[in-house]
This record gives C-alpha cells, sequence and structure tokens, in this order.
C-alpha cells in the first residue's frame, strides 16, 4: 500500500511538472492580488464613507456661500461629493460667463448644470469600480485554472502508474485525490473574490445613489441658492 507520508499536496507539488507547478503559481497570484484589492478597497470604502458623512453634516450645517466655498476646498482631494460640488459650482459659473452664451443658446443654464453633475457622478462611479474588473476575472476564471490542474495532474499521475506496471486501488486513488486539490485551491481563490465582487457593487450602487441625491440637492442651491435641509 502507499506510504502515508508520500500522499498529500507537497508531494503532488513534487512529483508534477513544469505546467503544474506554474498553474499552482498562478493561482497563488490570483489569490495575492485579488486579496490585497479586497483589504485595499474595504479599507478605501470604510474611510470614504466616514469622510462623507462627514462631509455633508458640514455642508448642510453651512450657512453661507463663503463657508461652503471654503468647505468644498478643503475636501475637494478626498471626498466625491465635495468633486461633485465642484463641478456643479464650476458649471453654474460657467454659465454666467461670456463664452457660455453660444452654448446657452443650445441648452439652457440649468440644463449645462445638469449634465455637469451627471458627468461627476459617472466619473465618481468609475473610480468607484477601480479593482472589481480583476476580482471578477479571479472569480471567473480561478475554478477553471484549478480545473485544468487537476485533469493534468490526473493525466501526470496515470503516465507514471502506466510507466510502473501498478494498477491497485492504492497507486490510482492517490495521486488522483492530490491532484484534486488544485480544483479545491482554485475554488478557494474565486469564492472570496466573487464575494467580495458582489458586496462591492452593492456598495457602489449605493454611494452611487447617495450622490445622485446629494447631486438633485446641490442643483436646488445653484439654481434657488436656497440649501435643502433634510
Amino acid at each position: 500500500m502507499q506510504d502515508a507520508q508520500n500522499v498529500g499536496f507537497a508531494h503532488f507539488l513534487g512529483q508534477t511538472d513544469a505546467l503544474g507547478l506554474a498553474l499552482f503559481v498562478i493561482l497563488v497570484v490570483m489569490s495575492i492580488a485579488s486579496w490585497t484589492v479586497i483589504v485595499n478597497k474595504v479599507r478605501m470604502l470604510i474611510s470614504q464613507h466616514r469622510r462623507a458623512d462627514q462631509f455633508l453634516s458640514a455642508f448642510r450645517a453651512s450657512h453661507d456661500a463663503s463657508s461652503l466655498e471654503a468647505l468644498i476646498a478643503q475636501h475637494e482631494k478626498t471626498e466625491p461629493h465635495a468633486r461633485l460640488a465642484v463641478a456643479g459650482l464650476r458649471a453654474a459659473e460657467f454659465a454666467k460667463s461670456d463664452r457660455a452664451r453660444a452654448l446657452i443658446e443650445a441648452e439652457s443654464p440649468s440644463e449645462l448644470v445638469s449634465r455637469s453633475l451627471q458627468q461627476a457622478i459617472d466619473e465618481e462611479s468609475a473610480r468607484l469600480e477601480v479593482g472589481q474588473t480583476l476580482l471578477a476575472s479571479v472569480a471567473s476564471s480561478a475554478p477553471f485554472v484549478g480545473l485544468f490542474g487537476t485533469v493534468w495532474g490526473i493525466y501526470h499521475a496515470l503516465i507514471s502508474i502506466g510507466a510502473s506496471g501498478e494498477s491497485t486501488l492504492d497507486q490510482v486513488a492517490g495521486p488522483v485525490g492530490e491532484a484534486l486539490i488544485m480544483t479545491a485551491l482554485g475554488l478557494a481563490v474565486a469564492i472570496p473574490a466573487a464575494l467580495a465582487y458582489n458586496a462591492f457593487q452593492r456598495s457602489a450602487r449605493l454611494q452611487v445613489a447617495r450622490l445622485e441625491r446629494f447631486a438633485h440637492d446641490l442643483f436646488v442651491f445653484i439654481s434657488t441658492g436656497v440649501l435643502p435641509r433634510i
């Protein structure tokens, strides 16, 4: 009977060829890359949510244009809502300029501001999706990489068994069981990436919805000079 010490993932890696090792390295790299994205995005989202709460509270507590401008300038580089406010206010200023007259003949100042706000929301939405393509790619491809490793490992094991002339159950089951670990490894890489991708997608949708609500309040403020107290 095959020695139990000669059965296991370490033994499989020791017996496999360059292709099997390459597939294992690919899965390891996928795992490291996806977990790096997951950790960084979780930290970013927590920090961003905290800054958004602080900015919106201060924004709605402001009583005049000068305090709003100071608040926006302070948070412009780090807060999506502040960047949205900058886009809206700049569009409003541009609508008052002489250069905007020809453009305003085609659309009203309010339409110019609304279009600028929507463009800013689209840009923030794109920022929120950074890294998610990698997670989607890992989630969809890692199981197949693991399956390929299993198929290749089984093929390699059967060739070795055939060359040795021994075909007892323990001679077959050990190498096949070792090769199946590659499928498990592929799933272990893919599942966290898939769960994180879905969670980040939901978080991005909620953040965009929050930006759209803020854009509505900002549009009212730019149009009427009155800040909604919601």
